[in-house]
């Protein structure tokens, strides 16, 4: 007969991470990496949010889809070229993709 025992006297504890406080953290470091983007758009002038138009776009086809963090930041792009352009055309194509990408976030956050 053995005198190993099947049952563990001192269990290690095992970490318990509050879901809520994971979200918060999770939500609250998204909100200053959108602070952080819109503040940079800011500082941009009309070449550079051309060029940063462009990365957005790249960076939607080589991704596939949009997640919420490019919908955000890219509300903040096309608001500011929607604002900065200095063609009629640009600033409607600006506010219709502003637009589109609203509506987009506005379902994927409907959807959960």
């Amino acid at each position: 007969m053995s005198n190993r025992s099947t049952s563990v006297e001192n269990p290690t504890p095992a970490k318990v991470v509050s879901l809520e406080a994971a979200r918060k953290l999770r939500s609250h470091s998204g909100r200053e990496e959108e602070l952080s983007y819109q503040a940079r758009i800011l500082g941009m002038d009309k070449l550079a949010l051309l060029e940063e138009m462009v990365s957005f776009q790249q960076e939607r086809t080589r991704k596939g889809e949009l997640t919420l963090e490019m919908m955000a930041r890219g509300k903040y792009l096309f608001k500011a070229l929607e604002e900065r352009a200095e063609t009629r055309e640009l600033q409607l194509l600006a506010k219709s993709y502003r637009r589109h990408l609203e509506h987009e976030m506005s379902l994927k956050l409907q959807q959960g």
